[in-house]
């Protein structure tokens, strides 16, 4: 007996409760609706004044607000949409800043390791007996100099291979001494 009691006391509540809020007037709906967008709390606000216009459809107040609502509801989102964007691209610049940090990392590293490999060959090299060094010396000044040439540069061994290739097709010029003048009025003037 108490249960249906209980019930039929929530019923009755429920019905008061849609009672009261179909007799409330427009202005508290708006009202209420105000207070939650001065809060920024715009879904609650837009909640409220949709409700509003259930019971009252052509109210112009309500009407306003749902607009203005709508609109502020559409501005957040484009602003946590270009935030969103934002945090994409410095996690991108981040990203790639982490991945030339980790390249200058392994360069250094390979430059270290060339670095001793050059000191373990110096070292070498000081132990070699002295003709050793001498042709070690030589491969090395080589080497440098093939390092050293640019594309479309010559090596100074190169250049000097083909200065002496065109050595052999020169020829002397020979000059052969003035005809002597034929006239011996009109002589040759030599200035």
């Amino acid at each position: 007996m108490t249960s249906r009691l209980l019930i039929s006391l929530s019923l009755l509540l429920f019905a008061g409760q849609q009672v009261f809020a179909q007799l409330a007037p427009a202005e508290d709906f708006f009202n209420s609706g105000a207070q939650f967008y001065i809060s920024n709390n715009i879904p609650a606000a837009l909640e409220h004044v949709e409700d509003g216009l259930k019971t009252y459809p052509d109210d112009e107040k309500l009407k306003r607000l749902e607009a203005l609502l709508k609109q502020q509801q559409q501005q957040q989102q484009q602003q946590q949409q270009q935030q969103q964007k934002d945090q994409q691209q410095q996690n991108q610049q981040n990203q790639q800043a982490q991945q030339q940090k980790a390249q200058d990392r392994q360069k250094q590293q390979e430059d270290k390791q060339k670095q001793a490999e050059q000191k373990q060959a110096d070292q070498q090299k000081q132990q070699q007996p002295p003709d050793q060094q001498k042709q070690a010396g030589q491969q090395d000044q080589k080497e440098s100099e093939d390092q050293a040439v640019k594309a479309g540069e010559m090596t100074p061994a190169e250049a000097k291979r083909l200065l002496d290739s065109q050595k052999d097709n020169e020829q002397l010029l020979q000059m052969k001494p003035p005809d002597k003048p034929q006239n011996p009025l009109h002589t040759i003037k030599d200035w």
